[in-house]
């Protein structure tokens, strides 16, 4: 599909009401990772004089944030909230500070260097809050409030953010409304993502907001599917082994063969994930570019 002419399309520009307290502004940066593009939330009520949060202001893209302060005119932006730092999420944040004066509050700067393909353009070096929240810490205006969640896994700074009036969770690239997560060492973590689905699926939320895609109204079963997916794949590598494929790049080929191949880098990095999982707990051993089950030769 052309992801340009996709309907999410028509949004771009657009200031679109999800709920009382949640409206969102679609990035125009569509592609294999980023699906339609980034989506820019804001929470608050609508209407002058009021309070609001914007959650990943998204790419640097002047046009982007001059379309958020178009929509936000006569509303005051208090907090600039950060799920993780890759580059389609956090750059926009110190020009929309400039234009409003919010704080940039939320997850913890993280730059690394990265040994391979990811679904992004890496980490954003510019990132800068001025607070850093810590799993179970708020944030609020007189009519909202957000709480963080930290999900480590896609990568280890990322959080989830809770608005406890609507019972909705802002997933950004944990729980995505569209795909699976790329989980892409040495920061991806698939112990961690796995272990953050469970404590997604032990809360009450009501919906999803991911960053891309649309809401997810059934969150606890879309969280267990996704779980019951990352453990068919372990399924899959062992078996693979067994038959044969013991690098990174057979398992890809046969594991995503329907799968467009420009996405076939990322997904090599989540076979990896999944691999450094077992290898840690015992189930498999590399040498080289190449993996066996223990106790195999």
């Amino acid at each position: 599909m052309d992801l340009a002419s996709h309907p999410d399309s028509a949004a771009y520009g657009m200031l679109a009401t999800r709920s009382p307290l949640v409206r969102r502004l679609l990035a125009r940066n569509p592609s294999p990772f980023t699906f339609t593009g980034t989506g820019t939330f804001v929470v608050g009520p609508k209407g002058p004089g009021s309070t609001v949060a914007v959650i990943d202001p998204g790419p640097n893209d002047p046009a982007h944030i001059a379309a958020l302060l178009a929509g936000l005119a006569g509303e005051r932006v208090s907090h600039i909230v950060i799920t993780h730092t890759h580059m389609d999420h956090s750059p926009g944040a110190p020009a929309l500070k400039a234009a409003t004066g919010a704080l940039i509050v939320g997850c913890a700067p993280l730059v690394l260097r990265d040994d391979g393909p990811r679904a992004d353009a890496g980490f954003d070096a510019s990132y800068a809050p001025d607070r850093v929240l810590t799993d179970g810490e708020s944030v609020s205006g007189p009519d909202w409030t957000l709480t963080a969640v930290h999900t480590p896994g896609h990568t280890s700074n990322h959080l989830c953010y809770a608005l406890e009036q609507e019972k909705a969770l802002f997933t950004g690239d944990h729980v995505m409304g569209w795909s699976t997560t790329v989980v892409a060492p040495p920061d991806g973590d698939m112990a961690d993502y796995m272990a953050s689905l469970q404590k997604l699926i032990a809360r009450d939320d009501a919906i999803y907001h991911p960053t891309h895609g649309e809401a997810v109204t059934d969150p606890q079963r879309f969280a267990r599917h996704l779980l019951s997916h990352r453990r068919q794949r372990e399924t899959q590598i062992l078996r693979g082994i067994d038959e044969g494929l013991v690098t990174i790049p057979a398992m890809v080929a046969a594991m995503y063969a329907m799968v467009d191949k420009r996405l076939h880098p990322a997904a090599g990095r989540s076979v990896l994930a999944h691999l450094i999982d077992l290898e840690q707990r015992g189930q498999v051993v590399r040498s080289g570019d190449r993996w066996a089950k223990c106790g195999e030769s």
